[in-house]
């Protein structure tokens, strides 16, 4: 017996030199090991093994798991929690793991001997395999759970290290479902009792767990709605801050695709500036194409010109990688960069002309708003997305068709064939027309001056019955940009324009906020139903506000040309005409245009009829159609008006004056005023060739 009891004392002196007695724990059911009890004879560092190297940093952050559990004195349980000691450290789950070197192991005076340790340790094994949570990923996770609630079930009973896994499965598993049933979803995770826990572990772990996972964390947390002002989206993003330079480029595309749809705030304007510091640095290691365009997309507008010209250089030396989708993305990358690359442009133009059968609408939409943000005109890319569209029309909805159109007319493009294929399909089905779409088709017609022959008198009066037949759900803007619209096309239905007229509405429409806008639509109106062709000629009786006055600055070089060719008494520079129109320049012929008058000569003709006036117009390239000479609606209604007011019409495109040398210059004019052949009509005009 004394034996016995001599063994056991002289076990129990070697045990206590190894196990810091006053050191216990609690369980929680986190499965995280917390200080419970603390003593003022106890020292951190006891937590490791007497002979471990004292050398190790203390400000290393670990998470234990897998420890080796003996139970205390008085086996102590309640709720679940349990108080226990901790002996020994099985695993460290951390990336900065503890390391020392061999050489600082147990001496052998403080080793416990095998024999007398043996059948303590095997019953011990026991209970860390009984209580050991079984790792899990957020594939087999995701995998496994059908709801979001279904995968905090599964942490509520053996949570493992990264806690990353479940917010990433669950946003994978919201990912498969429908708005509605995911928006459910949602409000049960919120409501779930895990899920604070879930979310204070997540916030525990950010400054320990790999830097991919801390990242997939952030990403899943954003997109399953967490409000972004909460406590833990701003946790992790200061962590990810603390953390940037752990970035690997699969960190960088997470980082990048996730700034893109926060809101600012200053964590989030901090993380973007370190990330166009890092990305200034790594830019040239970058290998993934998408990565790449991940980056560019994040680094935003407000990037220094340095910067997106060194991406730029970056993706035009990865263009020989660019896949199709790789060449679709880099329209919507360098819109959101604010930065036109020609160069890289036109490349990713060929390419997707070259792919375009098979590619989805809104894909090539997307594409037309980019062109539209940068500015980029590429009539090639244009015609081939509007043939594209022609040639499968029947397989698109007409509201898809008609946002192409929109975007063509932003872009000044008009495609015949596309146009009289949707003026078709409008007048066989009038069904499709809105409120919303007869306004868009409206102005997108009248914008580009689109008529067709066949169909153009039905179309116009299709139009205005949807129109009319909507007319109490119009807005004062939308019914005068409706009417207004009629007006540039010379047609005018009644009960539109009757309720336009009242004068209610046109008080309503000088007061909005946009009244210059709407001032100057006004006028167009009553020039229009002065001068055009209406069935009745009803003014705009109330009284309308001036339009400002327009800068003008006739060409210089025509007039030197106007002063060489007929000279200074026989032309007139910025004549100011009715309805607030004005021409560059004006000259009076006989009614045979074969004789130049001068004014006091020309204003002694007792006949009017004996006069011809000519309107000499200087124009940008703006007011036609994208590489084309079919006039856009202004100036076509302009040239119609001033028809009707007696004047012969010529058109000088001021890019084009600018590259004549002054003899060429001369003999063009020359050939214009003086053209025996007859003015074409106006309704010619309007039609032209295409």
């Amino acid at each position: 017996m004394s034996n016995r009891t001599g063994s056991f004392m002289w076990n129990l002196r070697q045990f206590s030199t190894l196990v810091p007695t006053s050191r216990t724990v609690r369980l929680c059911p986190l499965g995280f090991c917390r200080p419970k009890i603390a003593y003022s004879n106890w020292n951190p560092r006891n937590l490791l093994l007497n002979n471990f190297d004292n050398r190790l940093q203390a400000s290393v952050r670990c998470l234990f798991q897998n420890a080796l559990i003996f139970k205390s004195g008085d086996d102590f349980q309640t709720k679940g929690v349990r108080t226990v000691t901790v002996l020994t450290l099985d695993r460290v789950l951390c990336p900065r793991r503890l390391s020392f070197d061999s050489k600082h192991s147990l001496d052998s005076d403080n080793e416990l001997k095998k024999t007398n340790f043996h059948h303590e340790a095997s019953s011990e094994d026991v209970l860390i395999k009984e209580t050991k949570p079984t790792p899990v990923n957020s594939r087999k996770l995701s995998q496994e759970c059908n709801s979001l609630s279904d995968v905090l079930d599964t942490f509520s009973k053996a949570p493992t290290f990264p806690s990353s896994n479940y917010f990433s499965a669950m946003w994978t598993i919201a990912k498969r479902m429908s708005n509605d049933q995911r928006y459910f979803e949602k409000q049960l995770m919120f409501n779930h009792p895990a899920f604070n826990q879930l979310c204070e572990q997540v916030m525990r772990e950010a400054k320990i767990m790999h830097c991919d996972h801390l990242l997939f964390s952030l990403h899943a947390v954003v997109k399953l709605g967490i409000p972004q002002n909460t406590l833990l989206v701003q946790t992790l993003l200061r962590v990810v801050q603390e953390r940037i330079n752990e970035c690997d480029e699969k960190c960088l595309s997470v980082l990048s695709t996730v700034l893109q749809t926060m809101e600012p705030c200053k964590n989030v304007d901090a993380l973007h500036a370190g990330l166009r510091i890092l990305v200034d640095q790594q830019v040239w290691k970058i290998e993934r194409v998408f990565t790449l365009q991940a980056v560019m997309k994040c680094v935003g507008k407000d990037a220094p010109v340095t910067l997106k010209r060194k991406l730029e250089m970056k993706a035009l030396r990865e263009l020989d990688r660019f896949s199709f989708l790789n060449s679709q993305r880099m329209f919507e990358v360098l819109a959101t960069m604010n930065h036109r690359s020609v160069v890289l442009l036109n490349e990713c133009s060929r390419m997707v002309l070259g792919n375009i059968h098979g590619c989805p609408l809104k894909v090539l939409i997307n594409i037309l708003q980019s062109c539209r943000d940068l500015r980029y005109r590429n009539l090639d890319l244009f015609k081939g997305i509007a043939d594209y569209v022609a040639t499968t029309f029947d397989i698109w909805k007409l509201k898809q068709v008609l946002l192409l159109l929109i975007l063509f007319e932003n872009l000044g493009f008009r495609h015949p064939g596309l146009m009289d294929l949707f003026m078709k399909k409008v007048v066989d089905e009038p069904g499709f027309l809105n409120v919303k779409n007869v306004v868009s088709i409206l102005h997108v017609y009248s914008s580009l001056n689109h008529f067709c022959k066949r169909q153009n008198q039905e179309f116009l009066e299709v139009m205005a019955s949807a129109l009319t037949a909507c007319l109490h759900h119009l807005s004062s803007e939308n019914l005068l940009n409706a009417v207004c619209s009629f007006c540039m096309m010379n047609h005018f239905p009644l009960a539109p324009v009757n309720q336009l007229l009242q004068k209610d509405v046109i008080g309503e429409l000088l007061a909005s906020g946009d009244m210059e806008r709407n001032v100057h639509k006004l006028h167009i109106l009553a020039a229009c139903l002065k001068l055009d062709d209406a069935p009745y000629h009803k003014a705009v009786d109330v009284g309308l506000p001036p339009l400002p006055p327009a800068l003008l600055c006739p060409d210089a070089k025509v007039a030197e040309v106007l002063s060489s060719l007929v000279g200074d008494e026989y032309f007139s520079k910025n004549v100011q005409l009715p309805h607030n129109y004005h021409i560059d320049f004006e000259i009076r012929m006989d009614s045979n245009r074969t004789q130049v008058l001068p004014f006091s000569g020309a204003d002694a003709v007792t006949s009017a009829a004996d006069v011809q006036r000519v309107a000499v117009l200087c124009v940008p390239r703006s007011v036609y159609c994208l590489d084309s000479t079919h006039p856009k609606g202004f100036l076509a209604m302009k040239m119609r008006h001033l028809k009707g007011m007696g004047f012969h019409v010529i058109l000088v495109n001021n890019w084009e004056m600018e590259k004549l040398e002054m003899k060429d210059a001369v003999t063009f004019l020359k050939t214009e005023i003086y053209s025996t052949e007859p003015l074409p009509s106006a309704d010619v005009n309007l039609q032209s060739t295409r």
